[in-house]
């Protein structure tokens, strides 16, 4: 998005989407012949990454255009990403019923193609919490009773009219400026273009020399960085450490509830409850940080970077509940991984637009992303997977059994399989809270001040004009 604007960045997620799914779904059906292995990684590759493009297409441009309100606004389109899946299993079950699962393929494929004002974000935030407590009753009777047809039709209409409801919110907004609009004249419609216009300056041949030396001679906090002065700077080091930890920690929770479920001898249909319900905890703990931070961060000045600090603690608990697999705990351990995980998504997006500006805002909120599946490859793979594996052989060894074909899968139960691993990961993330905390003392006179009062400034700049107009018309 610093070279080409948003809607062409959406345009080619669209079609990464598509071409990558779609391939998937044309080598399982069958309808080519049977692809390489490595390229169905291909395939996986492009289309689980079409999903950057559309973060960065959507999510930039709307903290770009509510900067004051960044907070709530990440809040309420990470909260959308949250209850995706549970949306998306509602409107396969509405499209293709009971079908085989190549049709979720298909559906992936084709379907993503397809005035700075509170109460406008708190209308689309119970928008969306409506939309949530309605699939969290589906998700809920569907596993209590069979549905037919024309209920998982019905079901994935009421779906699709909660998504499309907020555009009449939006519709209406839109309207209510145009009125206000109305009665200006030429001279104030320019003057009020002028207030609300975002500095682009035009792009001029990029003096590399100069760029590296500046890399180390940032600005002050809260001011546009450039991509290097950002990437060398200790605020951004010390985020992407406790990210790392943080968001790898409660990554590596969720990826294996299903397999510490059966490890720990719960039943099928337990497991399958509560992995469903991570979705909506996810979206409560998105929308929850999201409008929590903000609120507490423009009355109180509660720094951002302590409800960081917070949100890791509170995730030390639900991995030492699998560590030590007290009993009945998987299911309080779900619900604060999905809701821990999904909390800190918000505030550490929002922290670093704060720190380092909106300028590149495109680029820092993507390489912010990647220390997720850096941490989840440290801590999911490197750590839980070796260790459940390395428990899960020594049972096989214990029943006399020092051989396994080729392919066989590793099953490991009781409470061992996991318990040194997530010991660990519950290490990882409390020093990923401590080095947080770091964070929270450098930036504590930072977040002391009033750090929007630039953007509030211009709203009411913006408002002033309409109100002057107003009055001379």
């Amino acid at each position: 998005m610093e070279i080409v604007p948003p809607k062409v960045i959406l345009a080619i997620g669209a079609i990464l989407n598509f071409f990558g799914y779609f391939m998937i779904w044309l080598g399982v059906t069958g309808r080519i012949s049977k692809p390489h292995v490595w390229q169905m990684c291909l395939y996986i590759c492009i289309g689980a990454n079409s999903q950057s493009f559309a973060n960065t297409g959507g999510t930039v441009t709307c903290v770009k255009n509510f900067p004051a309100n960044r907070g709530i606004v990440l809040g309420l389109l990470k909260g959308a990403v949250g209850l995706s899946g549970a949306i998306m299993t509602q409107l396969y079950l509405a499209f293709y019923g009971d079908k085989e699962g190549e049709s979720l393929i298909l559906l992936v494929a084709w379907l993503p193609v397809l005035e700075n004002d509170v109460k406008m974000f708190f209308n689309l935030f119970f928008v969306s919490l409506g939309l949530a407590i309605f699939l969290l009753i589906m998700i809920i009777i569907q596993k209590k009773f069979t549905f037919n047809r024309v209920e998982y039709v019905l079901s994935g209409v009421v779906v699709l009219v909660l998504i499309f409801s907020p555009l009449v919110l939006v519709i209406r907004e839109e309207f209510n400026i145009w009125k206000s609009k109305k009665g200006l004249v030429s001279s104030d419609i320019s003057q009020l273009n002028m207030s609300i216009q975002v500095e682009n300056p035009p792009s001029s041949k990029t003096n590399w020399s100069l760029c590296f030396k500046s890399a180390f001679n940032p600005p002050k906090r809260g001011e546009d960085h450039t991509i290097l002065q950002a990437f060398f700077n200790i605020d951004m080091l010390i985020l992407f450490v406790a990210t790392t930890f943080g968001v790898g920690g409660t990554l590596t929770s969720i990826d294996n509830l299903g397999q510490i479920g059966k490890a720990l001898g719960y039943p099928d249909s337990s497991i399958s409850t509560f992995v469903s319900l991570v979705s909506i905890w996810n979206y409560l703990g998105r929308v929850s940080s999201g409008f929590a931070s903000e609120i507490l961060l423009s009355k109180y000045n509660f720094p951002r970077p302590l409800m960081l600090t917070l949100v890791l603690l509170l995730s030390c608990i639900g991995h030492l509940l699998i560590a030590f697999g007290v009993r009945n705990s998987l299911y309080m351990s779900s619900v604060l991984m999905g809701f821990c995980f999904g909390a800190q998504w918000p505030l550490i997006l929002s922290i670093i637009s704060e720190l380092f500006g909106l300028k590149y805002y495109a680029t820092l909120y993507n390489f912010g992303s990647v220390a997720s599946p850096i941490g989840g490859y440290i801590l999911n793979v490197r750590v839980a997977g070796h260790l459940y594996d390395k428990e899960a052989l020594k049972q096989l060894e214990a029943k006399g059994i020092f051989t396994r074909k080729i392919g066989e899968d590793l099953n490991c139960v009781g409470v061992q399989c996991y318990k040194q691993a997530f010991l660990i990961i519950s290490g990882a993330t409390f020093v990923g809270s401590i080095v947080s905390l770091i964070l929270v003392l450098r930036t504590r006179k930072f977040y002391a001040t009033d750090i929007y009062k630039k953007f509030k400034q211009e709203s009411q700049v913006v408002q002033d004009t309409i109100v002057t107009s107003r009055e001379n018309n």
